[in-house]
């Protein structure tokens, strides 16, 4: 069975006066149930990797396989769509707008990807929020959230289309000890319980210590 992404040779180069490669010849695969965690010193290609497997960046060369399709030929609609209805994205921000309700934000996902009518998209932002222990808080703007609640809300959004692959970039970065290890854990769920495949860039030991795999990148390569 093909794997939930696999990179086969991928770089990512900035062509410049003086050209940088972000990320070098990376090969790697992550399968359904799984949650690999990305690690490695500051600036060494960790995002890059993960921007590349989200579709968010073109490689130079090398090929991008999402559920057994290989994404080179996708024009921008393409892996707009992909994106989507496959990739749920959690970043070390929240990123939550301000001018919407912790509702409305989880909402948003399903109404661009227009498979559902309203009623189903409000009862499925509200179920997503209620599961992530956020019942009480539907309603409230994101200025009355706390970070874990904001993350948590995040984490809902990045959901609301049932993705298969959840995609995380230093998501407990800007949290508190407790709320940190809140929302590790649901990530961990996402893989374990869900069957989702995750990855994780994180500068956190002990949570890249609980992935099933650890992926160490050192000048935008993969270490053996």
């Amino acid at each position: 069975m093909p794997g939930a992404i696999r990179l086969d040779h991928v770089t990512r180069r900035l062509d410049a006066d003086v050209p940088v490669t972000l990320v070098d010849d990376a090969s790697l695969r992550i399968d359904a149930g799984e949650c690999v965690a990305i690690v490695g010193p500051s600036g060494s290609g960790k995002s890059s990797l993960l921007y590349l497997m989200g579709l968010l960046d073109q490689p130079t060369r090398g090929h991008i396989v999402l559920r057994g399709e290989d994404t080179a030929g996708y024009g921008d609609a393409e892996r707009a769509e992909a994106r989507l209805r496959a990739i749920g994205f959690v970043f070390q921000s929240h990123f939550l707008l301000p001018e919407f309700t912790a509702r409305e934000n989880v909402m948003l996902p399903m109404r661009r990807l227009g498979r559902l009518g309203e009623d189903a998209i409000h009862a499925r932002a509200g179920e997503l929020l209620a599961a992530l222990d956020l019942k009480t808080q539907c309603d409230k703007w994101p200025r009355q959230l706390s970070g874990g609640q904001s993350q948590r809300v995040a984490i809902a959004r990045a959901l609301a289309n049932d993705p298969m692959l959840i995609l995380a970039d230093e998501p407990t970065g800007n949290l508190d000890s407790v709320a940190s290890r809140t929302v590790q854990q649901i990530i961990l769920t996402l893989a374990h319980e869900q069957g989702r495949a995750v990855a994780v860039v994180t500068h956190d030991t002990s949570f890249a210590a609980q992935a099933d795999r650890r992926i160490r990148i050192v000048d935008g390569r993969i270490q053996p």
